[in-house]
């Protein structure tokens, strides 16, 4: 069937607002809430299951997709199947999305495959990933590390090109530290091309950016969109009593079960209990958590069903925290050992 858009899609769209944030001092608005395809979008899914998903994303407004050249499995099946759905469902809405891909981690055999931020191995990958989703272009392209073996100006030189070349519209750049993001944006700030935005982990359990990051983007009008907002899952009811089968800790993806100590859970079940208070679910209170500082331009989602993402969505409902409440979160928004990608984040 034909997949018409929701003609009320832009019903709620307010710049600056509940459902869109601009994004540093670009002229970019972001949704507040976009979806990425991490998880959920590789072969191991079955495709009628991601078409679902993103008609009803974008149906509710969620203009922006997130990928990378390695999301599956297996790498590049997560490109390839949302090229396939794309060209199907989404073409003719092609100027109404904001589509960003990155390159950073090993993707194909040989020493130019490996990852890391050579101009070589980048450009190669953007190219892959345009032949896999079928597109002339991503809005936003990524280099998704840092890389200590590559001279900073050959990375951000490859962003520049690759904007220059019309292959990508913006530079974006994640897991950065403070000081190589400062570093970066007056790179690519004398190449012409502005950063236009970072993309780390955040979450309640994971405050890194909190030390220097969101500074150091506030200094250079960068905007920031977060990935692992709910902790691997972690900030959800999925694992307060325990790891049921089938979740995300018994598939050595991203969240080892080593991780849900007693001490964690605890916290957990505390951040559960101060959602119920808020009429919220614990994803939503960690999501409208996230959001509450107004440098974060957009929190990415996961969502493995329809009624998972209209969840999510609902965070948008209450993003408003008393100082109270904010002081009784603090408490039991510590650390939990998951940032698989601090080494990346390193000074």
């Amino acid at each position: 069937m034909t997949y018409l858009a929701a003609a009320d899609r832009y019903e709620s769209f307010q710049p600056n607002s509940g459902t869109f944030r601009r994004c540093g001092r670009s002229g970019l608005d972001l949704p507040t809430v976009s979806l990425g395809l991490w998880h959920n979008f590789g072969d191991d899914k079955p495709l009628e299951t991601q078409r679902a998903i993103l008609r009803h994303a974008f149906d509710r407004g969620i203009t922006h997709f997130d990928l990378a050249n390695n999301y599956g499995p297996p790498y590049g099946s997560a490109e390839s199947n949302f090229g396939t759905i794309f060209a199907q469902d989404f073409r003719p809405y092609r100027d109404e999305l904001i589509l960003s891909t990155k390159a950073g981690y090993d993707m194909w055999p040989g020493p130019y495959g490996q990852g890391g931020g050579s101009r070589k191995y980048l450009l190669a990958s953007l190219d892959q990933s345009l032949a896999r989703m079928g597109v002339d272009y991503v809005d936003i392209f990524y280099s998704h590390r840092f890389d200590p073996t590559t001279p900073l100006e050959e990375t951000m030189g490859a962003l520049d090109t690759a904007v220059r070349s019309g292959k990508a519209l913006y530079a974006g750049i994640s897991s950065y530290s403070g000081d190589r993001t400062r570093e970066a944006a007056r790179i690519l700030r004398e190449l012409g091309t502005p950063l236009l935005i970072h993309q780390p982990s955040y979450s309640m359990l994971n405050r890194w950016i909190e030390e220097d990051l969101l500074d150091a983007l506030e200094e250079t009008g960068v905007g920031c969109i977060a990935f692992s907002p709910l902790a691997q899952g972690m900030l959800t009811s999925k694992y307060l009593d325990g790891v049921p089968a089938g979740s995300r800790a018994t598939q050595g993806k991203s969240l080892s079960p080593d991780l849900l100590t007693d001490k964690t859970i605890t916290h957990v079940r505390a951040l559960n209990e101060m959602a119920a208070a808020r009429n919220q679910s614990l994803a939503q209170m960690a999501l409208a958590w996230a959001l509450r500082d107004s440098r974060v331009t957009s929190v990415l989602v996961g969502a493995s069903s329809v009624h998972q993402l209209d969840d999510n969505l609902g965070a948008l409902d209450n993003l408003e925290f008393s100082t109270d409440e904010l002081d009784r979160i603090d408490q039991h928004a510590v650390d939990a050992g998951i940032n698989l990608w601090a080494r990346s984040a390193e000074r």
